[in-house]
Protein backbone atom coordinates (compact mmCIF):
# COMPACT_ATOMS: atom_id res chain seq x y z
CA UNK A 1 0.00 0.00 0.00
CA UNK A 2 1.22 3.75 -0.51
CA UNK A 3 2.04 5.51 2.52
CA UNK A 4 3.15 9.04 3.45
CA UNK A 5 6.35 8.31 6.20
CA UNK A 6 8.44 10.87 7.94
CA UNK A 7 12.07 9.82 6.76
CA UNK A 8 13.95 11.91 9.25
CA UNK A 9 12.90 14.19 11.98
CA UNK A 10 12.68 17.72 10.44
CA UNK A 11 10.06 20.21 7.93
CA UNK A 12 7.59 18.90 5.97
CA UNK A 13 9.98 18.41 3.45
CA UNK A 14 11.16 15.09 5.29
CA UNK A 15 7.16 13.55 4.34
CA UNK A 16 7.94 11.26 1.76
CA UNK A 17 5.79 8.84 -0.31
CA UNK A 18 6.86 5.02 0.44
CA UNK A 19 5.11 1.48 -0.07
CA UNK A 20 4.62 -0.91 2.88
CA UNK A 21 2.86 -4.07 3.70
CA UNK A 22 -0.96 -3.91 4.32
CA UNK A 23 -1.77 -4.43 8.15
CA UNK A 24 -3.41 -7.28 9.37
CA UNK A 25 -6.25 -6.39 11.45
CA UNK A 26 -6.28 -7.80 15.14
CA UNK A 27 -9.72 -9.33 16.85
CA UNK A 28 -10.66 -5.98 18.01
CA UNK A 29 -9.77 -4.55 14.99
CA UNK A 30 -11.21 -2.99 11.90
CA UNK A 31 -9.30 -2.86 8.86
CA UNK A 32 -10.08 0.46 6.78
CA UNK A 33 -9.82 1.52 3.22
CA UNK A 34 -8.84 5.07 3.63
CA UNK A 35 -10.66 7.24 1.32
CA UNK A 36 -9.23 10.86 3.23
CA UNK A 37 -6.95 11.61 6.22
CA UNK A 38 -7.05 14.68 8.54
CA UNK A 39 -3.91 17.01 9.07
CA UNK A 40 -3.57 17.81 12.67
CA UNK A 41 -0.81 19.20 14.97
CA UNK A 42 0.27 16.38 16.67
CA UNK A 43 0.99 14.96 13.58
CA UNK A 44 3.71 18.17 12.41
CA UNK A 45 4.90 17.79 16.23
CA UNK A 46 5.50 14.12 15.54
CA UNK A 47 7.38 14.83 12.14
CA UNK A 48 9.58 17.44 14.07
CA UNK A 49 10.70 15.07 16.38
CA UNK A 50 9.01 16.02 19.38
CA UNK A 51 5.73 13.47 19.95
CA UNK A 52 6.46 10.13 19.50
CA UNK A 53 3.92 7.53 18.63
CA UNK A 54 2.81 5.51 21.97
CA UNK A 55 4.45 2.51 21.77
CA UNK A 56 3.17 -0.22 20.06
CA UNK A 57 1.26 2.71 17.27
CA UNK A 58 2.30 3.00 14.14
CA UNK A 59 5.20 5.02 13.21
CA UNK A 60 3.41 6.70 10.50
CA UNK A 61 1.71 10.01 10.95
CA UNK A 62 -2.43 10.47 11.05
CA UNK A 63 -4.39 10.55 13.64
CA UNK A 64 -7.44 10.47 11.84
CA UNK A 65 -9.25 8.99 8.89
CA UNK A 66 -12.72 8.33 6.85
CA UNK A 67 -13.38 5.46 4.06
CA UNK A 68 -15.05 1.83 3.97
CA UNK A 69 -14.55 -1.67 6.03
CA UNK A 70 -12.23 -3.56 4.04
CA UNK A 71 -11.69 -6.60 6.90
CA UNK A 72 -12.93 -7.39 10.28
CA UNK A 73 -11.06 -8.68 13.46
CA UNK A 74 -12.63 -11.65 14.68
CA UNK A 75 -14.29 -10.25 17.59
CA UNK A 76 -15.58 -7.27 16.03
CA UNK A 77 -19.75 -7.05 15.86
CA UNK A 78 -21.70 -4.31 14.54
CA UNK A 79 -20.22 -3.67 11.22
CA UNK A 80 -19.33 -5.24 7.98
CA UNK A 81 -17.21 -5.10 5.08
CA UNK A 82 -18.39 -2.02 3.12
CA UNK A 83 -20.16 0.30 5.89
CA UNK A 84 -18.65 3.60 5.72
CA UNK A 85 -16.98 5.18 8.38
CA UNK A 86 -14.49 7.38 10.24
CA UNK A 87 -12.33 6.94 13.12
CA UNK A 88 -9.70 7.96 15.49
CA UNK A 89 -6.31 6.24 14.78
CA UNK A 90 -3.36 5.43 17.13
CA UNK A 91 -1.30 6.64 14.30
CA UNK A 92 -1.03 5.19 10.69
CA UNK A 93 -2.90 7.45 8.69
CA UNK A 94 -1.45 8.16 6.69
CA UNK A 95 -1.60 5.27 4.26
CA UNK A 96 -4.41 3.16 1.85
CA UNK A 97 -5.17 1.29 4.76
CA UNK A 98 -4.86 1.46 8.17
CA UNK A 99 -6.56 -0.91 11.55
CA UNK A 100 -8.10 0.61 14.11
CA UNK A 101 -10.08 -0.45 17.39
CA UNK A 102 -13.67 -1.06 16.55
CA UNK A 103 -14.08 1.05 19.22
CA UNK A 104 -13.00 3.86 17.97
CA UNK A 105 -14.89 3.82 14.81
CA UNK A 106 -18.12 5.64 14.18
CA UNK A 107 -20.66 5.53 11.15
CA UNK A 108 -20.52 7.98 8.56
CA UNK A 109 -22.85 10.88 9.16
CA UNK A 110 -25.58 10.73 6.07
CA UNK A 111 -24.89 14.03 3.66
CA UNK A 112 -20.76 13.89 4.74
CA UNK A 113 -18.41 13.52 1.97
CA UNK A 114 -15.25 11.93 2.86
CA UNK A 115 -13.22 14.14 3.10
CA UNK A 116 -15.83 15.93 5.46
CA UNK A 117 -15.77 13.10 7.84
CA UNK A 118 -11.99 12.85 8.27
CA UNK A 119 -12.02 15.89 9.82
CA UNK A 120 -14.09 15.05 12.53
CA UNK A 121 -12.84 12.05 14.93
CA UNK A 122 -9.46 14.18 16.53
CA UNK A 123 -11.73 17.44 17.10
CA UNK A 124 -14.88 16.14 18.12
CA UNK A 125 -13.29 13.58 20.52
CA UNK A 126 -10.93 16.25 21.71
CA UNK A 127 -13.67 18.76 22.24
CA UNK A 128 -16.27 16.05 23.64
CA UNK A 129 -14.03 14.40 26.03
CA UNK A 130 -13.04 17.96 27.69
CA UNK A 131 -15.68 20.73 27.48
CA UNK A 132 -18.61 17.94 28.19
CA UNK A 133 -16.64 14.87 29.72
CA UNK A 134 -14.11 16.54 32.04
CA UNK A 135 -15.36 20.67 32.03
CA UNK A 136 -19.00 19.91 32.37
CA UNK A 137 -20.39 22.58 30.13
CA UNK A 138 -23.82 23.06 30.48
CA UNK A 139 -26.82 24.60 28.91
CA UNK A 140 -26.65 28.41 30.10
CA UNK A 141 -23.17 28.13 30.75
CA UNK A 142 -20.56 30.64 29.25
CA UNK A 143 -18.05 29.24 26.62
CA UNK A 144 -14.64 31.01 26.04
CA UNK A 145 -12.65 29.25 23.13
CA UNK A 146 -9.13 30.33 22.56
CA UNK A 147 -8.17 29.34 18.35
CA UNK A 148 -11.51 29.74 17.56
CA UNK A 149 -10.95 29.34 13.76
CA UNK A 150 -9.01 26.09 14.32
CA UNK A 151 -10.38 22.82 13.65
CA UNK A 152 -10.75 22.49 17.84
CA UNK A 153 -12.11 25.93 17.76
CA UNK A 154 -14.88 25.66 14.77
CA UNK A 155 -15.76 22.24 16.86
CA UNK A 156 -16.40 23.19 20.00
CA UNK A 157 -17.67 26.71 18.60
CA UNK A 158 -20.80 24.82 16.87
CA UNK A 159 -20.87 21.84 19.30
CA UNK A 160 -21.37 24.12 22.47
CA UNK A 161 -23.85 26.38 20.86
CA UNK A 162 -26.02 23.85 19.42
CA UNK A 163 -26.11 22.26 23.13
CA UNK A 164 -27.44 25.62 24.51
CA UNK A 165 -24.00 27.33 25.77
CA UNK A 166 -23.29 31.00 25.36
CA UNK A 167 -19.72 31.11 23.29
CA UNK A 168 -17.11 33.41 23.41
CA UNK A 169 -13.67 33.26 21.08
CA UNK A 170 -10.78 34.53 20.32
CA UNK A 171 -8.98 34.67 16.85
CA UNK A 172 -6.28 36.52 14.97
CA UNK A 173 -7.73 38.66 12.89
CA UNK A 174 -11.38 40.14 11.38
CA UNK A 175 -12.09 37.40 9.02
CA UNK A 176 -11.19 34.24 11.51
CA UNK A 177 -13.05 36.10 13.91
CA UNK A 178 -16.39 36.60 11.51
CA UNK A 179 -16.34 33.05 11.20
CA UNK A 180 -16.31 32.43 14.17
CA UNK A 181 -18.92 34.45 15.05
CA UNK A 182 -21.16 32.73 11.92
CA UNK A 183 -20.69 29.38 13.52
CA UNK A 184 -22.10 30.25 16.87
CA UNK A 185 -20.04 32.50 18.72
CA UNK A 186 -21.86 35.59 20.19
CA UNK A 187 -18.43 38.05 20.55
CA UNK A 188 -15.12 36.66 19.02
CA UNK A 189 -12.46 38.62 20.50
CA UNK A 190 -9.40 39.68 18.02
CA UNK A 191 -6.61 39.00 20.10
CA UNK A 192 -4.38 40.88 18.47
CA UNK A 193 -5.86 44.32 18.94
CA UNK A 194 -8.40 43.66 21.84
CA UNK A 195 -8.36 42.36 25.59
CA UNK A 196 -10.20 39.15 25.30
CA UNK A 197 -10.57 39.58 29.61
CA UNK A 198 -12.49 42.95 29.33
CA UNK A 199 -14.54 42.14 26.85
CA UNK A 200 -15.47 38.82 27.81
CA UNK A 201 -16.49 40.75 31.44
CA UNK A 202 -18.13 43.23 29.70
CA UNK A 203 -19.85 41.19 27.58
CA UNK A 204 -21.21 39.08 30.50
CA UNK A 205 -21.67 41.28 33.18
CA UNK A 206 -18.61 40.83 35.05
CA UNK A 207 -19.74 37.27 35.31
CA UNK A 208 -16.78 35.55 33.40
CA UNK A 209 -16.88 32.31 31.60
CA UNK A 210 -17.72 28.98 33.64
CA UNK A 211 -15.66 27.39 31.00
CA UNK A 212 -12.87 28.49 29.05
CA UNK A 213 -10.98 25.80 26.44
CA UNK A 214 -7.51 26.50 25.83
CA UNK A 215 -4.54 25.47 23.10
CA UNK A 216 -2.35 28.79 23.95
CA UNK A 217 -0.95 28.22 27.70
CA UNK A 218 1.94 29.88 28.71
CA UNK A 219 1.51 33.74 29.49
CA UNK A 220 -2.14 33.11 28.72
CA UNK A 221 -2.84 31.34 32.36
CA UNK A 222 -3.21 34.41 34.25
CA UNK A 223 -5.46 35.89 32.24
CA UNK A 224 -7.52 33.11 31.73
CA UNK A 225 -8.08 33.06 36.06
CA UNK A 226 -8.89 36.65 35.46
CA UNK A 227 -11.67 35.58 32.78
CA UNK A 228 -12.89 32.57 34.58
CA UNK A 229 -16.39 33.03 36.79
CA UNK A 230 -16.76 31.69 40.74
CA UNK A 231 -16.58 27.84 39.91
CA UNK A 232 -15.08 28.47 36.64
CA UNK A 233 -12.78 25.59 35.10
CA UNK A 234 -9.79 25.70 32.63
CA UNK A 235 -9.18 23.05 30.12
CA UNK A 236 -5.50 23.14 29.28
CA UNK A 237 -4.98 20.69 25.82
CA UNK A 238 -2.34 23.14 24.33
CA UNK A 239 0.43 24.90 24.85
CA UNK A 240 1.40 26.65 21.93
CA UNK A 241 2.87 29.63 24.21
CA UNK A 242 4.94 27.51 26.81
CA UNK A 243 4.16 25.23 28.89
CA UNK A 244 5.27 27.36 32.02
CA UNK A 245 3.37 29.98 33.71
CA UNK A 246 2.88 31.83 36.76
CA UNK A 247 -0.19 30.55 38.98
CA UNK A 248 -1.76 32.85 41.64
CA UNK A 249 -3.22 30.30 44.06
CA UNK A 250 -5.07 32.82 45.92
CA UNK A 251 -7.27 34.03 43.14
CA UNK A 252 -7.67 29.97 42.19
CA UNK A 253 -8.90 29.23 45.64
CA UNK A 254 -11.05 32.42 45.70
CA UNK A 255 -12.71 31.96 42.97
CA UNK A 256 -13.04 27.89 43.83
CA UNK A 257 -11.51 27.35 39.94
CA UNK A 258 -10.72 23.87 38.58
CA UNK A 259 -7.56 23.36 36.55
CA UNK A 260 -7.79 20.41 34.57
CA UNK A 261 -6.04 19.35 30.94
CA UNK A 262 -5.76 16.02 28.87
CA UNK A 263 -3.89 14.70 26.16
CA UNK A 264 -6.08 12.15 23.91
CA UNK A 265 -3.57 9.95 21.56
CA UNK A 266 -1.96 8.07 25.12
CA UNK A 267 -5.13 7.55 26.26
CA UNK A 268 -6.49 3.73 26.02
CA UNK A 269 -8.58 2.29 24.27
CA UNK A 270 -11.30 1.76 26.38
CA UNK A 271 -11.24 5.38 27.29
CA UNK A 272 -11.53 6.10 23.79
CA UNK A 273 -14.22 4.03 23.14
CA UNK A 274 -16.02 5.44 26.10
CA UNK A 275 -15.77 9.11 24.07
CA UNK A 276 -16.54 7.41 20.94
CA UNK A 277 -20.00 6.03 22.37
CA UNK A 278 -20.87 9.42 23.78
CA UNK A 279 -20.11 11.11 20.70
CA UNK A 280 -22.63 8.48 18.95
CA UNK A 281 -25.38 9.01 21.09
CA UNK A 282 -25.32 13.23 21.80
CA UNK A 283 -23.38 14.82 19.34
CA UNK A 284 -23.92 12.22 16.14
CA UNK A 285 -27.52 12.72 16.02
CA UNK A 286 -26.26 17.06 15.33
CA UNK A 287 -24.61 16.35 12.21
CA UNK A 288 -27.23 14.04 11.14
CA UNK A 289 -29.89 17.17 11.80
CA UNK A 290 -27.35 19.64 9.64
CA UNK A 291 -27.16 21.37 13.27
CA UNK A 292 -23.30 20.85 13.58
CA UNK A 293 -20.96 20.42 9.85
CA UNK A 294 -17.26 19.87 10.17
CA UNK A 295 -15.16 22.81 8.51
CA UNK A 296 -12.80 21.84 5.67
CA UNK A 297 -10.33 24.59 4.44
CA UNK A 298 -8.98 23.17 1.94
CA UNK A 299 -8.95 19.40 0.87
CA UNK A 300 -5.25 18.43 -0.54
CA UNK A 301 -4.12 15.04 -2.90
CA UNK A 302 -2.53 12.70 -1.03
CA UNK A 303 0.84 12.71 -2.60
CA UNK A 304 0.95 16.57 -1.13
CA UNK A 305 1.25 16.27 2.35
CA UNK A 306 4.03 18.25 3.20
CA UNK A 307 1.80 21.12 1.24
CA UNK A 308 -0.60 20.42 3.28
CA UNK A 309 1.76 20.27 6.41
CA UNK A 310 3.17 23.81 5.35
CA UNK A 311 -0.42 25.60 5.16
CA UNK A 312 -1.39 24.35 8.56
CA UNK A 313 2.00 25.56 10.07
CA UNK A 314 1.07 28.88 8.50
CA UNK A 315 -2.14 29.30 10.58
CA UNK A 316 -3.96 31.23 8.26
CA UNK A 317 -6.53 28.42 7.54
CA UNK A 318 -10.26 28.75 9.07
CA UNK A 319 -11.52 24.87 10.01
CA UNK A 320 -9.27 21.72 8.57
CA UNK A 321 -7.10 20.35 6.17
CA UNK A 322 -7.24 17.08 4.78
CA UNK A 323 -5.64 15.07 2.38
CA UNK A 324 -7.73 13.03 -0.06
CA UNK A 325 -7.02 9.35 -0.80
CA UNK A 326 -9.64 8.90 -3.90
CA UNK A 327 -10.75 11.73 -6.05
CA UNK A 328 -14.19 10.86 -5.29
CA UNK A 329 -13.23 12.22 -1.30
CA UNK A 330 -15.50 15.72 -1.90
CA UNK A 331 -18.11 14.56 -2.76
CA UNK A 332 -21.41 13.30 -0.85
CA UNK A 333 -20.83 9.43 0.65
CA UNK A 334 -23.87 7.08 -0.81
CA UNK A 335 -25.35 4.66 2.16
Amino acid sequence: MRVIEISTPGGPEVLRSAQRPRPLPRADEILIEVHAAGINRPDLAQRAGAYPPPPGASDLPGLEVAGRIAALGAAVQGWRVGDALCALCNGGGYAEYVAVAAGQCLPLPPGLSMAEAAALPETFFTVWSNVFMRGRLAPGEVLLVHGGASGIGTTAIQLAHALGAEVYATAGNAQKCAACERLGARRCFNYRNEDFVAGLLAATADRGADVILDIVGGDYLPRNLAALAVGGRLLQIATQRGREAALDLALMMRKRLTLTGSTLRPQSAVAKAAIASALRAQAWPLLHEGRVRPVLHRVLPFAQAADAHRLLEQGEHVGKIVLALHSHATEPTPP
